[in-house]
């Protein structure tokens, strides 16, 4: 098929999708329609409505927006089918029906942020580095029924190094997410393209789940190793972030997200949980084989803070409690 001939339809939402369509766009792609989420209620009285950051993009670039709160409902899917588009691309979206991705000649593809058929899930960047991965990828692949599951088409790997935060690893595999998109839109134009069933690849393996990052995912349990943790918060950096409760002079319990440590692997006595500090530079918290060197932390209300400027607010005293 010839590039003037092909006609997109590309669905997302985050800022994760944006740079996928933004290369698809200064390709000289014709997008002949973007679906993306219903504007979402912010403010006091949910008054403001904020577009998503696809919207955003597609909007600037005169392309036509379709944003349906229901994917079965017929007038949207006849509006779909009116565009007539061969192909379409997905990422970071929702779970499409069948009667969606099954629409184009060409089929649907799914760009997902991992070496599938790991990490088959929601939040593939966050556990990757939670489970102290030193490797993750990007992985193109065509929609089937079973959520992640489909043939592969491509895949990238990247590495992950102890210090990066899922921050540094998201935009990495987002900028090389829109540079394998096209590499993908160029192989179906070619007839190149060779999908690998993930049956062939699951064998003799054992799969890591990905699923959705919910607040007690987010909860640091002080008992655990000190890796463990280390991997939990950078994991969680800069968004959702990681949380614990510190018993403070004169009160009941605050609770803290926590965003940079470092750790301090020694043996010691302390019973987890167990806070160190000189009250000027450094804030300990024992784990079962060290401590947790917080670096960064937020405290609710209260603006980020690295831990100089924090402990200038609250002269804490040795023998305090994280829990």
């Amino acid at each position: 098929m010839r590039k003037e001939d092909l006609r997109i339809v590309y669905m997302g939402t985050p800022e994760f999708a944006v740079e996928s369509l933004k290369q698809l766009v200064t390709g000289g792609y014709n997008v002949v329609g973007v679906v993306t989420v219903p504007d979402k209620p912010i403010g006091r009285h949910g008054s403001i409505l904020s577009p998503s950051p696809v919207k955003e993009f597609a909007v600037s670039n005169g392309l036509k927006v379709l944003q349906p709160t229901n994917l079965k409902d017929p007038s949207f899917v006849d509006e779909l089918r009116a565009l007539n588009a061969n192909l379409q691309i997905v990422v970071a979206f929702r779970m499409l029906p069948e009667i969606v991705w099954n629409m184009p000649k060409l089929g649907t593809f799914n760009l997902h942020a991992s070496l599938l058929p790991q990490y088959r899930g929601a939040a593939p960047i966050n556990w990757a580095v939670i489970n102290g991965e030193k490797e993750t990828g990007i992985t193109t692949f065509f929609l089937k029924h079973e959520i992640d599951t489909g043939e592969i088409i491509q895949q990238v790997a990247v590495p992950i190094a102890l210090t990066d935060n899922v921050g540094v690893v998201y935009d990495k595999l987002m900028l090389l997410g829109g540079q394998l998109v096209l590499e993908t839109v160029e192989a179906i134009l070619n007839e190149s393209v060779v999908a690998i069933p993930q049956e062939r690849l699951v064998k003799d393996t054992v799969l890591k789940p990905a699923p959705k990052i919910f607040k007690y995912t987010c909860c640091i349990h002080w008992e655990n190793s000190t890796l463990s943790i280390y991997n939990l918060v950078r994991g969680l950096s800069p968004y959702p972030a990681s949380w614990t409760t510190f018993f403070l002079p004169g009160e009941k319990g605050v609770v803290v997200k926590i965003y940079q440590v470092e750790q301090l692997l020694k043996e010691h006595s302390y019973p987890c949980g167990t806070i160190l500090s000189d009250g000027k530079t450094f804030l300990h918290i024992a784990t079962t084989d060290g401590f947790i060197n917080v670096k960064e932390l937020q405290m609710t209300g209260k603006k980020k803070m690295f831990i100089a400027d924090f402990l200038r607010g609250y002269r804490l005293k040795d023998g305090l409690f994280a829990k």
